[in-house]
């Protein structure tokens, strides 16, 4: 009989942040759970070092860095479990967290599943916490969301815990840092985007579940806490750029025909409204440099979008949670 769970955890370099992940997963998780920690090419390996230090924690190293994407794949393939969950190594889960989740599964038309993903770093629950008061929780995530004018985010972010975020929903989207995901259907569309590396790799893997007919659906009683001050800092000029050109990606790769029509004097607002903010941070030319890459793949864009078709129907795009106004 084979696991029902998989935990995959790509992990470069960051072995104090993975040994906390760690330490909570193999504490909650679930009888005969399969746990991989992908050491995407860390040096002296660290990654593998941390995760050899705990029972029942399968390693697979890759020889050189390859990116998020490529990591994530990797695990994927090398699972055998029903249900697949990605978890960032800056995460920390909390008990019940995966059964939670794993009940949306048995609905068959539930693709993926979406955990109510808590904010964990200096922020004022932390700063209540310290002063030995309970204070609000802070959203990080609940399941992604799409505005239909090119624009990815994240429900509820960093607003406080409330009401609205605590009912289950279809959402647009899981987040790749801790979404649960069907293994069979992940690899019958394709997996996660290799050519993106990393960011908005997720958003364009949701479109796909929704092209070939599934829904996702996001649960807050499974709930995951992450570490949001761990990659704080200026990005680089090629991160800006990379962000940039796959955010645009996403637009052109995924819409249908008879949306992206319809979505273009949106799209071409969002544009305006981005580099007028980029310019004012000293950070147009990347954003610049990113969105006309995008350009040198009509070609490319055009065979995905044809690969789209076999998938499934987009028909009127009703169930799919793209939203057509930003501010709803």
């Amino acid at each position: 009989m084979l696991p029902e769970l998989a935990i995959v955890i790509p992990s470069h370099n960051r072995p104090g942040l993975l040994h906390h992940c760690l330490r909570t997963v193999t504490r909650h998780a679930p009888l005969r759970t399969e746990i991989l920690v992908v050491d995407d090419g860390s040096p002296y390996g660290r990654a593998t070092s941390v995760a050899a230090r705990f029972d029942g924690v399968r390693i697979l190293r890759l020889p050189r860095r390859r990116g998020f994407c490529a990591a994530v794949n990797a695990g994927i393939h090398a699972t055998r479990s029903r249900i697949v969950e990605l978890l960032n190594d800056d995460t920390e889960v909390t008990a019940g967290w995966a059964e939670s989740a794993l009940a949306c599964f048995r609905d068959p038309k539930v693709a993926a599943a979406a955990p109510l993903v808590l904010c964990k770093g200096e922020g004022r629950a932390d700063r209540f916490a310290k002063l030995g008061r309970s204070g609000p929780l802070t959203v990080d995530s609940a399941g992604d969301r799409y505005y239909l004018g090119g624009v990815a985010g994240k429900r509820g972010h960093c607003q406080p815990l409330g009401a609205a975020y605590l009912h289950p929903c279809r959402v647009f989207g899981a987040s790749a840092s801790s979404g649960f995901f069907r293994r069979d259907v992940l690899l019958q569309v394709g997996g996660f985007p290799e050519s993106f590396q990393a960011y908005f790799e997720d958003v364009d893997l949701a479109f796909r579940l929704h092209w070939a007919g599934y829904e996702v659906i996001f649960e807050p009683a499974s709930r995951v806490y992450h570490h949001v001050s761990a990659s704080y800092g200026r990005p680089s000029r090629r991160l800006l750029e990379q962000q940039s050109r796959n955010e645009e990606r996403v637009f052109w790769r995924n819409l249908p025909a008879h949306a992206l029509i319809g979505a273009l004097p949106r799209h071409l607002a969002v544009l305006v409204a981005k580099a007028w903010r980029r310019w004012q941070r000293g950070e147009l030319l990347p954003f610049l440099c990113g969105r006309l890459g995008v350009l040198g793949e009509v070609a490319t864009l055009r065979k995905h979008r044809r690969w789209l078709r076999q998938l499934g129907s987009a028909g009127s795009m009703e169930g799919w949670e793209v939203e057509r106004s930003f501010w709803d």
